[in-house]
C-alpha cells in the first residue's frame, strides 16, 4: 500500500476530513503490519473553531505541530492516559487538522488485541472485539501510536495513511462532534464525518 502524497492534506480541512473515510491507517511495528480502515473523523479549524486546541492561533508546545506542514501527525494526551491522532491540514501556519476518531480493523487484528488487552483476538470477549478500535484513544492503543510519533510525516514506512476504499457520498454521515460542549457555537458545527452504519463508529450519529 502506497502512502497518500502530501498534496492530499494541503487542502481545505472540510474537504480532507470526509475524503479520509475509507483510507487505510497503517502501522508496521515489531514485524507486524497493522491496518485499519478509517470510519470516523472530526475536522478542527483552529483560526475560527472554539473546539480546537489552536483556536484563535493559540500556539503552545502542545499545539506546535498544528502550525507545521500538512500531512504530519498532531498527537495529544487526554485524561492523562490516552493518545489521540490528528492529521494536520491546509497550509503551514494555519493550525487546522482532522482527528481520527475510529478505524475498522483490517489486518493484524491479533496483535492489535494483544496491544489493547494482552490477549489474542480469539481470546477476548465479543464486547472487547467491538471496542477494539472504536474511539480515538482505543485505536492509538491498538496501533501503538504514542507521543513518539508527534510531528511525524504520515508517509513514513512504519506509520502512514494509504489509499483504501472509495466511500460513496450517500454513505457519509455528517453530525456534531463529540465531547466539546465547552466550545459555544462551535459545538453545533456538523464537522464529524462517519461511514453510515459501520459498527466501529464510536458514537452513533443522531
Amino acid at each position: 500500500m502506497d502512502p497518500l502524497l502530501p498534496k492530499f492534506y494541503h487542502r481545505e480541512t472540510l474537504e480532507v476530513a470526509p475524503d479520509l473515510l475509507g483510507k487505510y491507517l497503517v502501522r508496521n511495528i515489531h514485524g507486524q503490519q497493522l491496518v485499519g480502515k478509517i470510519v470516523e473523523v472530526e475536522a478542527y479549524k483552529g483560526p475560527i473553531d472554539k473546539g480546537a486546541h489552536s483556536y484563535n492561533y493559540k500556539r503552545t508546545p502542545r499545539t506546535e505541530a498544528m502550525f507545521g506542514p500538512p500531512g504530519h501527525a498532531y498527537i495529544y494526551l487526554i485524561y492523562g492516559m490516552y493518545y489521540c491522532l490528528n492529521v494536520v491540514t491546509e497550509v503551514e501556519g494555519e493550525p487546522c487538522g482532522v482527528l481520527i476518531r475510529a478505524i475498522e480493523p483490517i489486518e493484524g487484528v491479533d496483535y492489535m488485541a494483544i496491544l489493547r488487552y494482552k490477549k489474542s483476538f480469539a481470546e477476548i470477549t465479543r464486547g472487547q472485539q467491538k471496542n477494539l478500535t472504536n474511539g480515538p484513544g482505543k485505536l492509538c492503543m491498538a496501533m501503538n501510536i504514542t507521543k513518539e510519533q508527534y510531528q511525524w510525516p504520515l508517509w513514513k514506512k512504519d506509520f502512514y495513511i494509504a489509499e483504501g476504499e472509495e466511500i460513496a457520498p450517500s454513505q457519509i454521515v455528517r453530525s456534531k462532534r463529540i465531547n466539546i460542549d465547552y466550545a459555544e457555537e462551535a459545538k453545533d458545527f456538523l464537522w464529524r464525518y462517519s461511514i453510515k452504519d459501520n459498527p466501529y463508529v464510536s458514537v452513533k450519529p443522531k
